[in-house]
């Protein structure tokens, strides 16, 4: 049986620095397990408080088959009040079950994962959607997320050459603008919503709970957005564009923007198809119109980036055993 052992936080930054482009082939490749049938990748279900509006935890079960045959859950806390405290927004774990016994054999903390994950998708969403050589760059939102998504995007060769950056927080715009500055080397500058809207490519990726991007702006042809965030935008301004999602069962629920503009045409012809689609020549893209590109997240993409990472940790010597994690081991 499985020895039972824990990832720290700070082993996972160390398997993850430096390996962005793998990451990157590993969300693809889930990617495109989830579109074969490969992966078991039920709802999300969203823990939320009725004194606590904007926080929920959410927990994402999932399968991924190939050579791996993993299952496992993600469990994380998004609390958008800690960001006053000083404290990340997010928290996570991830638990990997093996596929033969069903016994759990090893826990990660993930919110370095989920952020890598997310980015990767995004940074792979950018390049398949034609967004390789932008002449410039809105970051709306300047979280960790953000922060991680421009690591990405300039590891997959999109460059970080005009960058602005919006936040309500203008403490959090100019940290972000001066990170940015100082590790690719070109100047970035904080500015108004409107300013980071109009640029080439657009990422979202803020904690708002419902739509604030809609009348008084426009989607300008051959703009690429990445949506990560799911609900800036007004229903209205998806109409005008070609939608690309993960999973479109998933993306069109909880809310989200897509979802939003289901509900308003009561039906879901605005879906031009998913990720998958564009990756395998399913799906052509007209260059002179916008795309959106709005991930809801798949578990199997924390599954693929966490059990990898496992595996590494393993080779490594970084893994955290746990003797005697299980009660019983025999049945007599």
């Amino acid at each position: 049986m499985h020895e039972f052992s824990v990832l720290a936080g700070k082993d996972v930054a160390g398997l993850l620095a430096g390996r962005e482009a793998d990451v990157i082939d590993w969300v693809r490749e889930a990617y495109l397990a989830h579109d074969a049938g490969d992966t078991v990748n039920p709802d999300s279900y969203f823990l939320r408080f009725p004194d606590k509006p904007d926080a929920r935890i959410i927990a994402l079960p999932a399968y991924l088959g190939g050579t791996g045959q993993v299952a496992g859950i993600k469990w994380i806390g998004s609390f958008p009040a800690n960001v006053t405290d000083g404290l990340p927004r997010a928290s996570a774990v991830l638990v990997l079950n093996d596929y033969r016994t069903g016994y759990p054999f090893a826990l990660l903390e993930s919110a370095g994962i989920s952020a890598a994950r997310t980015a990767a998708s995004a940074a792979l969403a950018a390049t398949a959607l034609g967004a390789t050589a932008p002449a410039s760059v809105g970051v709306i939102g300047a979280g960790v997320i953000a922060r991680t998504i421009c690591q990405y995007l300039a590891a997959a060769g999109v460059p970080l050459t005009d960058v602005t950056v919006h936040d309500h927080d203008d403490a959090s715009a100019t940290a972000l603008t001066g990170h940015l500055t100082r590790t690719y080397g070109a100047p970035s500058r904080t500015g108004s919503l409107r300013s980071a809207l109009d640029r080439d490519l657009v990422v979202l990726a803020t904690t708002a709970l419902r739509p604030h991007i809609g009348e008084g702006h426009a989607l300008r042809p051959g703009q690429v957005v990445l949506n990560v965030s799911l609900r800036d935008l007004a229903p209205e301004l998806l109409l005008t564009a070609q939608n690309v999602v993960d999973d479109v069962e998933h993306c069109l629920k909880a809310d989200t923007s897509p979802h939003l503009a289901e509900q308003r045409t009561g039906n879901r012809s605005f879906i031009t198809g998913t990720l998958a689609d564009v990756l395998l020549g399913r799906c052509v893209l007209d260059p002179e119109r916008a795309t959106v590109f709005s991930p809801f997240g798949l578990g199997v993409l924390d599954l693929a980036v966490g059990h990898h990472l496992y595996q590494r940790a393993g080779e490594e010597g970084r893994l955290l055993p746990v003797p005697g994690f299980f009660g019983e081991t025999s049945r007599w």
